[in-house]
């Protein structure tokens, strides 16, 4: 999975299928004209493409609500009208393909370009805006905002919604044309008490004296309606994993493929690092519940890389290249494969210091 010529971007997102509308994950290629898929096997990607999307007279929807259980697509419309659904594993990284996937739309029309990056900056909210209009909006129960329960700090908060789902919010319905506008109309509506601030992350910003400070655009900061019911603990909840394992602050996360404990096969899944407490969650990105399928504490956990030369022991198939192995105190080994040299450089460093 290195890099080739004229490849703008490459990385794993979660497609939709046509004909099942499953969801598989798949290794994405960006080029100047089209947006290439591949099957990954055994930790490989397959030598032909499973699939591509002409970017010619492509529309591009981002952020894209239409999966309430999947905030984070981006929606490719072809000029033969065919409707394209891809899932990233962080906000960050949605915004970033719909860039550069934008980008390439538009790349004959510098124009164009320049003013979509004029746009990604820009300030001008909407003349004799409604602050009560928007809220009546967000209360609607077929495209209002979703609220969801939510966990912080070993707390479960019910209807809510995060930082950055309003102003994707705000962004998709039209209210605001880049996310600093956003922020800001967010911020307004917090101003005028239409929502307030739940849990330690969302609630310690408000302690900003600028204005502009006070409303995070981030998918760990907490908001609720402003007569909205109150925080449950949630010590009788049924989780799968201990509420003290989810409630760290997030470090990083990403696609990784993950060699299996009984049947070892190769799997891409979403792993998120925490740290107080250190724990590594790994979910299955094909899977609309937000619930992780296996982790472990990271404390006593030796994290190395693989040499790149043959197929290291405890590895099966002939996977090669970019594997990093994590050995828990308890004397498990977990074998991962990141995309590139510097990706697997970049998860080491960020595990090391939380050992």
């Amino acid at each position: 999975m290195q890099e080739a010529a004229g490849v703008l971007k490459e990385g794993f997102l979660v497609k939709r299928g046509h004909i099942v509308r499953n969801w598989k994950v798949r290794w994405f290629v960006l080029l100047q004209d089209k947006l290439l898929y591949y099957k990954i096997e055994g930790g490989k990607k397959e030598p032909s493409p499973k699939g591509r999307i002409l970017l010619d007279g492509c529309t591009i929807t981002c952020p894209c609500l239409e999966y309430e259980n999947r905030p984070l697509l981006i929606k490719l419309k072809t000029k033969t009208n065919t409707d394209y659904f891809l899932e990233c594993c962080s906000r960050e990284e949605r915004d970033s393909w719909a860039l550069d996937i934008t980008g390439a739309i538009h790349a004959g029309h510098p124009v164009q370009v320049q003013e979509l990056h004029r746009m990604k900056n820009s300030f001008k909210l909407l003349e004799n805006i409604s602050l009560h209009h928007i809220v009546e909006r967000m209360c609607d129960s077929s495209t209002g905002i979703k609220l969801t329960r939510n966990l912080e700090q070993g707390n479960r908060y019910k209807e809510t919604f995060t930082g950055s789902a309003l102003v994707d919010w705000l962004i998709s319905n039209s209210f605001a044309v880049s996310r600093f506008e956003a922020v800001t109309l967010a911020s307004m509506l917090m101003e005028e008490n239409f929502i307030k601030p739940v849990g330690a992350r969302s609630t310690e910003a408000t302690r900003y004296s600028d204005l502009s400070e006070q409303f995070l655009d981030d998918s760990t900061a907490l908001y609720m309606f402003a007569e909205s019911s109150k925080k449950k603990s949630s010590s009788k909840e049924e989780l799968q994993f201990n509420i003290s394992e989810l409630r760290g602050t997030i470090v990083k996360q990403g696609f990784l493929v993950k060699q299996g404990h009984k049947r070892k096969n190769w799997k891409v899944r979403r792993f998120v690092l925490r740290a107080d407490p250190a724990f590594l969650h790994y979910y299955d990105p094909t899977k609309e519940e937000n619930r992780p399928v296996g982790g472990f504490s990271l404390r006593g956990c030796l994290v190395s890389a693989l040499e790149d030369n043959g197929v290291p022991a405890g590895v099966k198939g002939n996977v090669q290249g970019n594997l990093f192995k994590i050995i828990t105190k308890n004397d498990i080994h977990y074998y991962i494969q990141a995309s590139s040299k510097a990706e697997r450089a970049q998860w080491i460093e960020a595990i090391k210091p939380l050992t």
